[in-house]
């Protein structure tokens, strides 16, 4: 079985750091995707401007391994309880295959603008389908362990003069990041400056008793 990227996805997380936990969940900042050369065919884009989301089917570009295991520690439980990585979205997986739903903000030429997008700059798209509401949406599912995780939020403290340096664009995204709680959840050294690249920028924060505190912005 072989496959070929169709696509890279331009996104504004560099690195893993600081990406969304899921697709969807920020749904205000913009991606685009860039189709290969062999890919950029008008007719192969025809009708898809009718949905207002779809899939996309990724590799974990920087979470190749030869071997994989039959547990994994989600970070969202404190990075030591185990489950099945079948029963997770871990990137260490068999075979490293994403799938995030984004909505269709726009086509521009050949290339597509979406949003709510949980993928790394530059990260292989393999395939991309329409999202269906009638057969996706299942508003009874149940969200297993991770359910009780989803309103998980910490306030943000984002001093003006640091937010003034971030472009208009970014602003109201990278405030929700933070909200998000970008940092492995098995560390929690109140006295420890985070950061992460965003966007051109090198945001460091520091997290003490469900506050985080933003405490430099600046040009990496």
């Amino acid at each position: 079985m072989e496959m070929k990227p169709i696509a890279t996805i331009r996104t504004p997380f560099p690195t893993k750091f600081g990406i969304p936990r899921q697709s969807g969940i920020l749904d205000m900042l913009e991606s685009r995707i860039v189709f290969e050369k062999e890919y950029r065919v008008k007719d192969a884009l025809r009708g898809l401007e009718d949905f207002s989301h779809i899939w996309l089917i990724w590799v974990f570009s920087e979470a190749v391994r030869e071997e994989w295991s039959p547990t994994v520690r989600p970070p969202r439980l404190g990075g030591n309880t185990r489950m099945g990585v079948f029963a997770t979205r871990s990137p260490f997986r068999p075979n490293p295959i994403g799938l995030s739903c984004v909505r269709l903000l726009r086509i521009e030429g050949n290339e597509l603008v979406v949003s709510g997008a949980d993928l790394m700059d530059g990260t292989p798209i393999l395939d991309i389908k329409p999202y269906l509401p009638f057969a996706d949406a299942k508003p009874d599912a149940s969200g297993g362990f991770a359910e009780p995780l989803r309103e998980y939020a910490l306030q943000v403290e984002f001093p003006e003069e640091l937010l003034s340096k971030v472009p208009p664009q970014y602003r109201a995204p990278l405030k929700e990041i933070l909200a998000q709680d970008p940092r492995p959840a098995y560390q929690q050294d109140p006295t420890r400056v985070y950061g992460f690249p965003f966007a051109d920028l090198e945001i460091r924060f520091t997290v003490r008793e469900g506050v985080l505190t933003v405490v430099s912005v600046e040009l990496p």
